[in-house]
C-alpha cells in the first residue's frame, strides 16, 4: 500500500490515525469524549492512495454523509453541545465525532448482486451463506435486499465477507441482530428516497459502534456516501440497449479503477492521474449529491478548470 503523507497539523487536535482516505485527530487537551473525523481528498483504489488527490472530494463526502444523518432516525456519532469546534482548516471536510466502542462487523446491505457478492454466487451460488436463485447476471436487482455482513480486519488487512452466524460468534445474538435490522431499515428506506430521484442504490455498508455511556446502538463513520455506496443512474440501468458495464455507471472513483486497469498492471506504483480523470470524477460525486439533496452543496462547488 502506498504510504501517506504527514497528517496535516491542525490547532487544539493531536493526530493519532490515518486511513486510506481518512485521518483522525483527539482534543490535545486530553478529553476522550470526542473525535476529529477529516475526510481528505485522497483517493484510492487496488490498496494503493493515488496521485494526485481529488480535490473536493473530502467535502462532498463530508457533506452527503450529514445530509443523510439528518434523515435517518437512529442515533449516530456527531457530538452536538458541548463538543470542541471543527478547526477552520478542515471546517467543509471534518465533523466532532463521541467516541464509541464499535463493532467489529462491517454491515454490508446488498439489493443488487454485483462486485465481490457476484464473484461469490458465481464460485457458491450464495453470498455469506445466503443462497440465491440460479441464472442471477452481475448487476440483477435482488427482491429482498440482502444482509451480506464482514469481518473488519486488523490495519493493513482485507476485510473478510463473513456469514450472519459469524458475526454472532464475533458480537453476541443481541447485538448482530440489531446490526442487521438497523442496517436493512436504513437500506431500505434510502433505497427508496434515491428511486425518487432515479437514482438506483446497489449496495452499501454501515459501521456501527456502542455509546460507552448509555449503551444504545450508533451508526458512525461516513453513511450512504459514493465512497461507501454503488449508485446506478435509473435511466441508463433500465435501458435495455446498453451493455451491462454501461449500465451500471456508477456515481464514484469507477472512473478511476477503469483508468488504471487499463494503463496500469498492478506491479510497482499506479501511475498519475491524468487531469481529465481527476475532473470526471468529482464531477460524478458532485452529481450525485446534486441529484440526491436536491440542492447545491454547503460550499461553492469547484469549477472544472480549477480542478
Amino acid at each position: 500500500m502506498t504510504e501517506l503523507s504527514a497528517p496535516q497539523e491542525l490547532p487544539g487536535w493531536t493526530h493519532t490515525y490515518s486511513g486510506k482516505v481518512r485521518d483522525l485527530y483527539v482534543p490535545a487537551d486530553g478529553d476522550e469524549r470526542f473525535l476529529l473525523v477529516v475526510a481528505s481528498n485522497r483517493v484510492s483504489a487496488f490498496d494503493h492512495v493515488l496521485e494526485p488527490p481529488i480535490p473536493g472530494k473530502g467535502a462532498l463526502l463530508t457533506a452527503l454523509s450529514n445530509w443523510w444523518f439528518s434523515r435517518i432516525q437512529l442515533p449516530n456519532h456527531l457530538a452536538g453541545e458541548g463538543a470542541p469546534e471543527v478547526p477552520e482548516a478542515v471546517a467543509d471536510r471534518a465533523v466532532v465525532s463521541k467516541r464509541l466502542e464499535m463493532f467489529p462487523v462491517e454491515c454490508v446491505v446488498r439489493g443488487a448482486l454485483t462486485g465481490s457478492g457476484f464473484a461469490e454466487y458465481e464460485r457458491t451460488g450464495a453470498v455469506c451463506g445466503i443462497d440465491l436463485p440460479a441464472g442471477l447476471q452481475d448487476g440483477d436487482l435482488l427482491d429482498t435486499p440482502i444482509y451480506t455482513p464482514a469481518y473488519k480486519a486488523p490495519l493493513g488487512e482485507h476485510d473478510e465477507n463473513i456469514t450472519y452466524e459469524q458475526s454472532v460468534e464475533l458480537v453476541g445474538e443481541k447485538v448482530a441482530s440489531a446490526l442487521r435490522n438497523a442496517s436493512l431499515k436504513i437500506f431500505t428506506e434510502a433505497r427508496e428516497l434515491a428511486a425518487e430521484r432515479g437514482i438506483v442504490l446497489a449496495d452499501t455498508k454501515f459501521e456501527f459502534g456502542r455509546d460507552p455511556e448509555s449503551g444504545e446502538l450508533v451508526l458512525a463513520d461516513e453513511v450512504l456516501t459514493s465512497d461507501s455506496s454503488r449508485y446506478w443512474d435509473a435511466d441508463r440501468f433500465f435501458d435495455a440497449g446498453l451493455t451491462a458495464k454501461q449500465r451500471m455507471s456508477s456515481f464514484d472513483k469507477q472512473i478511476v479503477r477503469n483508468w488504471l486497469s487499463a494503463n496500469w498492471d498492478r506491479t510497482g506504483e499506479p501511475p498519475a492521474l491524468p487531469d481529465e480523470i481527476v475532473t470526471q470524477t468529482y464531477e460524478r460525486y458532485l452529481e450525485l449529491y446534486r441529484r440526491l439533496t436536491g440542492q447545491e452543496p454547503p460550499f461553492a462547488p469547484l469549477a472544472p478548470s480549477s480542478l
